[in-house]
């Protein structure tokens, strides 16, 4: 797939204030610092297209972003950061829950993963969670290029290994790196393919 563009569209606190179009989105979540920011503008080649932050937890809304007109990638709060009240935190886990429960042009979402890092409880109770969720998911493991392929494979493998304790089926997997920008054309690819099935079905 060729990225011809891609614009910021709007930012929401809620599912009820999100876009009302029926445009296929395609949503990363993930640990706050994760890079999904920096995913964001591999993919669409820009490096100023969602805004990175070395703040962890800085992004409190839901991001839209329209790609080539026809289709868009939704940015949604890191979970597990911790620089909120209480009444913040709700109010922020409620709204991601109810995107990912209730938002019905959401055709796939991808879980990012730092792959640096052995599997992490906040990670696995996410996707325990996501497991009783009706939401097609992929893995997308992060930053492979602060270490060797081989701790990415160990790390990637680890992970696997934790969550077949409650899915009896290990989603799809991606290994990227927006420093050296793999991935990007594997994502892209998958991306392509699930339009052309929802348009089909």
């Amino acid at each position: 797939m060729k990225i011809k563009s891609a614009v910021f569209e709007k930012s929401a606190p809620t599912l009820a204030q999100s876009p009302r179009w029926m445009l296929p989105e395609f949503a990363f979540i993930g640990r706050s610092n994760v890079g999904k920011s920096s995913l964001i503008n591999l993919l669409a080649e820009r490096r100023d297209l969602a805004k990175a932050s070395v703040t962890p937890g800085k992004t409190k809304l839901i991001n839209f972003f329209r790609f080539n007109a026809n289709w868009c990638l939704v940015d949604l709060p890191g979970y597990g950061y911790a620089k909120v009240n209480k009444e913040e935190r709700a109010d922020f886990n409620e709204a991601v829950a109810d995107y990912i429960e209730q938002r019905d042009n959401l055709l796939h979402l991808f879980v990012l993963i730092d792959s640096r890092l052995t599997p992490q409880r906040i990670d696995l109770e996410f996707l325990r969670w996501l497991a009783g969720v009706e939401v097609a998911f992929s893995l997308v493991f992060t930053k492979t290029d602060k270490h060797s392929q081989s701790v990415t494979q160990a790390n990637i493998s680890g992970f696997k290994a934790a969550l077949a304790d409650f899915l009896p089926e290990p989603p799809p997997v991606f290994a990227t790196s927006a420093e050296k920008k793999n991935g990007r054309d594997e994502l892209l690819a998958f991306i392509a393919a699930e339009l052309a099935r929802a348009k089909s079905g």
